[in-house]
């Protein structure tokens, strides 16, 4: 009868009293096994481990930030190619395009091309134009897998879909490593952080993809007509999402350190009480 008590405790995780015989020798490895499952992880550690969630965070909020902006290129036509006051840009990212027109009073001088798109009205807000204001459509990509005429050229449609399924599958990996964390966190056990490094890496990875596949798709887009000289450069959508990739895959390396043993060269010191 106390052999099944102390059984039972053990199974539930305490630590039973050690019996007499087999019995005891049984009940003791049985509540070392309970042990070790209830172990949870020290304040210090915790710790450490919520900064590394912020670092990833931090990532989570700049891809966030770049994914859903349209500034990732931007296609400026010759500041004078019209012949008139006006100029014209564009800009696009992942799901939209804008065209703007610009008073080429505006510019700098000593650019060459039109823009940039940040370009406010300054003194010549009062003689805008009405197309001055951003004519900003979405892409049919994804509805009726149309291509986009931008100063027509024609854009490649694959290119475009594989950046912007590369950048939606960074955002889940982010979401599967984000939930693996609060479980970390919640269940007090490191066995989460594995996973989450692994989710966290391959989303900086997979976003670093995403921005080399939108610059293909640029090329392809500028190859696509040379009637129009056009002057291209990446925008600060690009930058963010870049910097969020490398904070991204800086965050997971960090759980991978943080999910390795606290001292692993302890297991090669004699211990204390080896001489008695």
């Amino acid at each position: 009868m106390w052999s099944n008590f102390f059984v039972q405790q053990d199974e539930e995780g305490r630590i039973g009293v050690a019996g007499a015989g087999q019995g005891g020798g049984l009940g003791g490895m049985k509540g070392g096994r309970g042990q070790r499952r209830t172990h949870k992880m020290s304040d210090s550690q915790e710790g450490k481990i919520k900064l590394a969630f912020f670092v990833s965070i931090i990532g989570v909020t700049l891809t966030v930030l770049g994914v859903g902006t349209e500034f990732w290129v931007e296609l400026a036509q010759p500041k004078n190619f019209s012949g008139n006051q006006t100029c014209q840009l564009a800009h696009y990212g992942l799901w939209k395009g804008c065209i703007r027109t610009l008073w080429v009073a505006d510019i700098d001088p000593e650019r060459t091309s039109c823009g940039p798109a940040e370009l406010p009205g300054g003194k010549s807000t009062s003689r805008l134009p009405p197309c001055y204001k951003s004519n900003c459509t979405y892409f049919k990509f994804f509805t009726s897998g149309e291509n986009a005429v931008i100063f027509k050229k024609t854009t490649n449609k694959n290119l475009n879909l594989a950046a912007a399924i590369m950048a939606l599958l960074s955002l889940t990996m982010m979401v599967m490593g984000s939930i693996c964390i609060a479980m970390s966190l919640s269940k007090g056990v490191q066995f989460f952080l594995k996973p989450a490094s692994f989710c966290f890496i391959l989303s900086g990875v997979l976003v670093l993809l995403s921005i080399l596949i939108f610059h293909q798709s640029v090329l392809a887009l500028l190859s696509s007509n040379h009637a129009i000289p056009l002057h291209h450069e990446l925008s600060w959508s690009v930058a963010c999402v870049g910097s969020a990739g490398a904070t991204l895959i800086i965050g997971g390396f960090l759980f991978v350190i943080l999910s390795l043993p606290f001292s692993p060269w302890q297991k090669c010191l004699p211990h204390k009480n080896s001489a008695t």
